[in-house]
C-alpha cells in the first residue's frame, strides 16, 4: 500500500512538471507606442531672493550691520500678509590683500520671498531694495494647480495612446488589440530664473520704483507609453 502511494505521487509530479515548465505562447505583432498630452499653465507663484553684502575690517561691526539690515527687512515683510518670507543663506568669509594679508571680512545675508500676489510682492521688493539687492526672481505653477492639470492630462494621454493603438491595428489589419503594458509619467517645464542687475540708489532715496512682473507660462506634460499586441 505504501509503495503504491509513493508511485502515484511520483507519477503525478512527473506529469505536472511539463505543464509548470511550459513556455508561454509566443506573441506576434507586438508594438511599442507612446503618446503625450500637454498644457500650458499661467505661472501663479513668484519667488525672489534678496541679499545684503557688506565689508568691514571688524567682524563684530560687520555682523551687527548685516543683521540690522536683515532684521529690518524681515520686519517690513511682516506687513505684507500675502507674501511668505524666510531667511536664506548667511555667509562670512575673509578678504585678502596682496601678499595674502588679511584685509577684512565680507558677509552676505539673504532673505527669500514667495507669493501668489505679484502686486504685493512687487511692492515689498521695491521697499526692500532700499537696503538690499535683488538677486533673482523665478516663476512657477503652484503644486495644487500642477496636480490638477496632471490629473486631467492623464485621461487625455491615455486616450491619445489608444487612438495610436487603433491606427497601428488598422495598419496591420488586425481584428483588435490588447494592451500588454502601460506606463504613465509626468513632466514639468518652468521658465529659468531671472537674474537682476544691481541697482544704485540716489542719495536719500527711501525705496526704488516697484518692479513689474509678468509670470509667463509653464508647460505640464503627461506621457503614456507601453506595449500593445495586435490580434488577428
Amino acid at each position: 500500500m505504501g509503495v503504491s502511494k509513493w508511485l502515484f505521487l511520483a507519477a503525478s509530479l512527473t506529469l505536472a512538471l511539463p505543464v509548470l515548465g511550459a513556455d508561454p505562447a509566443p506573441r506576434y505583432n507586438v508594438v511599442e507606442l507612446q503618446a503625450e498630452a500637454q498644457r500650458e499653465l499661467a505661472n501663479d507663484t513668484l519667488t525672489a531672493n534678496l541679499y545684503v553684502e557688506l565689508n568691514d575690517a571688524n567682524p563684530v561691526a560687520l555682523a551687527t550691520a548685516v543683521n540690522k539690515v536683515s532684521n529690518e527687512a524681515l520686519r517690513v515683510a511682516k506687513e505684507f500678509d500675502a507674501v511668505r518670507v524666510r531667511s536664506g543663506n548667511n555667509q562670512t568669509y575673509p578678504v585678502y590683500a596682496k601678499g595674502n594679508v588679511l584685509q577684512g571680512w565680507r558677509t552676505r545675508a539673504e532673505i527669500r520671498l514667495e507669493s501668489k500676489d505679484f502686486a504685493a510682492a512687487s511692492r515689498l521688493i521695491g521697499k526692500l531694495q532700499a537696503s538690499m539687492q535683488l538677486a533673482n526672481t523665478a516663476f512657477s505653477v503652484s503644486p495644487e494647480a500642477r496636480r490638477q492639470a496632471e490629473n486631467e492630462l492623464i485621461a487625455e494621454a491615455i486616450a491619445a495612446f489608444k487612438a495610436r493603438a487603433e491606427i497601428v491595428r488598422g495598419a496591420l489589419v488586425g481584428r483588435s488589440y490588447k494592451i500588454q503594458r502601460l506606463n504613465v509619467s509626468t513632466g514639468y517645464s518652468a521658465p529659468p530664473p531671472r537674474f537682476a542687475a544691481a541697482r544704485v540708489l540716489a542719495a536719500g532715496a527711501a525705496e526704488v520704483v516697484a518692479p513689474d512682473f509678468d509670470g509667463g507660462v509653464s508647460k505640464v506634460t503627461v506621457t503614456a507609453g507601453g506595449t500593445i499586441e495586435v490580434l488577428d
